[in-house]
């Protein structure tokens, strides 16, 4: 027997600085530059309640006489249509929506079956144990939903309220002057391979605003590149999470929401996998797992195949037929993983660009729709003074803070943190900060961003998917719907060199198969990422590209 690997490395010493130059523009707008007064960059549940909420308070100052007039607002999506590119569990908290659509009934509203129970199992290898279920995984009152189809609802009414929805328009980086931020680019189209205009070629367009609302989601680079630009950081760094979602049409669904913890998952990795029923014969299926796993081996897209064979799994996807397939980051970092401040000299932050998940509660959307309500009222009053100051934009920020957003983060301040000392421990203490409403272990618990974490080398154990209830990583990509052209320049900006160690990380690491150790080298294909953003955290660098490019999510 060989004895086992010593070897480890840590990502983050492979990892290329951000390339904040390429987002963060001292230009001066073009000439043909198109005016706006309110740009939300992100065409997601946050940035779309944002733009439907300040579009109804400037129809309501109109009808009260108000002398604020007439306001532009535009919505940049960087998806062929909305909703291509929205993934989520996504079991939903129905009270913001309520609150943003006060005219509507629940069975109005873009949810598909209300939540008939909750079940919580301890996976092992072939067997499984029912644990009591945590209050904050209590689901009475909720509802599973597509998030695309939330997305592309919310889309109709944001343009029925006269709002501008730019799809297929990623922005590229942000116009600024000094401290204040003017505007967006957007990122050309038609590059050949070489980055050089080919067939179909459309230059980048600026668009100027007085308040740039940044709803990017998860690992938005022009997000991140602001942050680092202004100086604003937190009392612990962001740490992140890679799901990798399923949907199947089934015979049967499963009668309550259920989500587990074990098996697949190694005791000393973060995560834990779900299953709900949609409606009709519909059923979600995922895993998520935290990206600060030891071994540099694991591969979530493949722990999600082998659960799949567990009983508890087989039971409802016997005789069942995968529909869809995709992934995401989730930001795991809780309540001092926040940035110090959300807004800016003509900027706010909102929903997973600002960290904004509750992760006991597996939770994030209705978050995100509030935060973009938030904003909207902050921005609107900013308008209404004829302002749009750092100062003027605050209240944005204490109101997130002071509304249940701030509370429920607050009081699960430390839980993702306590994991760190495997599925047990942590455990324990996330049930006895449960208990104490957060005070046990409340002060800050420092942790170090995922990149930072040594992986040590271990070898995988063999997986051979059969194509009918498991697949490959090529398979699961064209389940994704990514049309993204195959003569695309490269949009991930790796290392020009790295060992193979690192160059069998990122293999396993990418749940679509991007990169490949190939021949001494890191081979890097492109087309086939789906903007999951996981090697962003800890490998190459996502950058924007094409309007249209990656996944086109239908039913997810």
């Amino acid at each position: 027997m060989s004895e086992p690997s010593t070897r480890s490395f840590i990502p983050k010493d492979y990892q290329p600085p951000l390339p904040s130059d390429r987002f963060l523009l001292h230009d001066t707008p073009s000439d043909e530059a198109v005016p706006m007064d309110v740009i939300i960059v992100g065409g997601g549940p946050a940035g779309l309640a944002a733009a439907i909420e300040l579009a109804r308070l400037v129809r309501r100052d109109a009808e009260e006489g108000g002398e604020l007039g007439e306001i532009e607002i535009g919505v940049l999506e960087k998806s062929e249509t909305l909703g291509e590119h929205c993934l989520s569990g996504a079991v939903v908290v129905p009270g913001p929506f309520r609150e943003l659509f006060p005219g509507l009934r629940d069975e109005e509203l873009p949810f598909r079956v209300p939540v008939e129970g909750d079940r919580v199992y301890l996976l092992k290898k072939g067997g499984s144990l029912r644990l009591p279920t945590p209050p904050t995984m209590r689901n009475h009152g909720h509802y599973a939903a597509s998030i695309c189809e939330i997305v592309r609802w919310m889309g109709e009414r944001a343009e029925e309220a006269g709002v501008n929805v730019f799809t297929g328009f990623p922005a590229d980086g942000l116009l600024v002057d000094r401290s204040r931020v003017t505007g967006v680019r957007t990122t050309p189209a038609g590059l050949d391979r070489d980055g050089e205009p080919g067939g179909g070629f459309m230059p980048p367009t600026d668009l100027t605003a007085r308040i740039t609302i940044l709803a990017e989601g998860t690992r938005g680079p022009l997000t991140q590149a602001y942050l680092d630009w202004q100086g604003i950081g937190a009392e612990n760094p962001q740490i992140f999470a890679l799901g990798v979602k399923e949907l199947w049409e089934t015979p049967r669904q499963p009668e309550a929401v259920i989500h587990t913890l074990g098996w697949p998952l190694p005791p000393d990795v973060f995560g834990g996998s779900w299953m709900y029923p949609m409606g009709g014969d519909l059923v979600s299926i995922g895993l998520v797992v935290g990206l600060d796993y030891p071994q540099h081996s694991l591969d979530a897209h493949e722990l999600l195949q082998r659960l799949k064979t567990h009983p508890l799994f087989e039971e409802f996807l016997a005789g069942g037929e995968l529909a869809e397939w995709g992934a995401k980051t989730i930001p795991e970092g809780g309540y001092y993983a926040l940035p110090k401040r959300l807004y800016g000299e003509g900027a706010l932050i909102v929903g997973d660009a600002a960290g904004l998940v509750n992760v006991p509660a597996l939770k994030g959307i209705h978050y995100a729709v509030l935060s973009g309500m938030l904003a909207a009222r902050a921005a609107f009053e900013s308008l209404k003074g004829g302002e749009t100051t750092a100062e003027s934009l605050a209240v944005y920020d204490r109101r997130v803070r002071e509304s249940f957003i701030g509370r429920d983060l607050y009081r699960t301040r430390n839980m993702r943190q306590a994991f760190k000392k495997g599925l047990y421990a942590g455990g324990f203490e996330a049930t006895l900060m449960t208990v104490t409403g957060g005070a046990f272990r409340g002060k800050l618990i420092p942790t170090e961003e995922d990149a930072a974490e040594a992986r040590k080398v271990v070898e995988p154990v063999p997986f051979n998917p059969d194509g009918a209830r498991t697949f490959s990583k090529e398979d699961a990509v064209f389940r994704s719907g990514n049309s993204t052209r195959d003569d695309i320049p490269t949009h991930l900006v790796a290392e020009e060199r790295v060992p193979e160690d690192v160059g069998t990380f990122y293999e396993r690491l990418c749940p679509a198969g991007v990169y490949e150790w190939k021949d001494d080298r890191l081979v890097i294909n492109a087309p086939n990422c789906i903007d999951c953003k996981a090697t962003d955290v800890l490998g190459p660098r996502w950058t924007p590209r094409e309007g249209g490019s990656g996944p086109s999510y239908k039913r997810m």
